[in-house]
């Protein structure tokens, strides 16, 4: 393995990866079950007003080259990393995301895919290579243009990577992270039915944690998601998936 990565490092030399930016220390929360890695892919084609990582929904013009992105991967093996997560702003959107995740597979780490569900021809090709899916469902479709922030987004694009990723056979989850002000119990409702019947049988309530700089003035809510009402939701959730859960309450 160590002979076959500083091969291919010398191979890709002086070539652009896809990825922007990476957390510096592996994560235990990013993939369920997994040590991993999280990878930042920039460009995103939502403008949720509660977006965690705002900063990377605009296309950045600085990338690691794929040298130091591999060599970073092979060393965290000396911390039991095993996995990776691709994460973003969206990472579908980037043209080398395919390639992104077959090199990775070939380092022999297991790969989780974070997406929005808006690239359904793209997720289509990149599931049989995954070992791992998180789709973020962000609110009722009939809502979805409104909190998403893309009034003009083609909403049956949601239902059909919804439905791709439960038949898939790949490990997945849908999540929804839940903000004061932005979703009711009606909202949780018809979330859980419209996945529901898209095969889904794993749904995750997430907790909105504002981020230490929030700007009140810019619309951003400033207040952390309250326990009671996120056990509140997980009551109506557990009616209608196997495996449902709550984060960061």
């Amino acid at each position: 393995m160590e002979a076959h990565a500083a091969r291919n490092s010398e191979m890709f030399r002086g070539e652009l990866s896809p990825v922007y930016a990476m957390l510096k220390r592996p994560s235990l929360i990013d993939y369920p079950g997994k040590l991993c890695r999280v990878l930042f892919i920039s460009g995103c084609n939502m403008h949720c007003l509660f977006c965690h990582n705002s900063d990377l929904t605009r296309p950045k013009d600085s990338f690691y080259d794929w040298p130091r992105l591999l060599e970073a991967l092979t060393a965290s093996r000396e911390y039991w990393v095993d996995s990776v997560c691709i994460s973003g702003g969206e990472p579908t959107l980037h043209p080398k995301i395919q390639e992104l995740i077959q090199r990775i597979k070939e380092y022999g780490f297991h790969v989780k895919l974070d997406t929005n569900g808006t690239r359904p021809k793209v997720l289509k090709e990149l599931l049989p290579l995954l070992d791992y899916v998180a789709m973020d469902y962000k609110a009722p479709l009939a809502r979805y243009g409104e909190i998403s922030g893309c009034p003009a987004l083609d909403i049956g694009s949601i239902p059909e990577s919804a439905g791709l990723i439960a038949g898939s056979g790949c490990e997945y989850e849908f999540r929804t992270t839940v903000v004061q002000g932005f979703h009711g119990e009606a909202d949780i409702l018809a979330i859980c039915r419209e996945l529901s019947e898209a095969g889904a049988r794993r749904y995750a309530l997430q907790a909105f944690v504002p981020p230490p700089d929030a700007d009140p003035e810019s619309g951003m809510p400033t207040s952390r998601t309250p326990m009671k009402t996120l056990e509140k939701y997980h009551q109506i959730c557990r009616q209608f998936f196997e495996d449902a859960i709550v984060r960061g309450a």
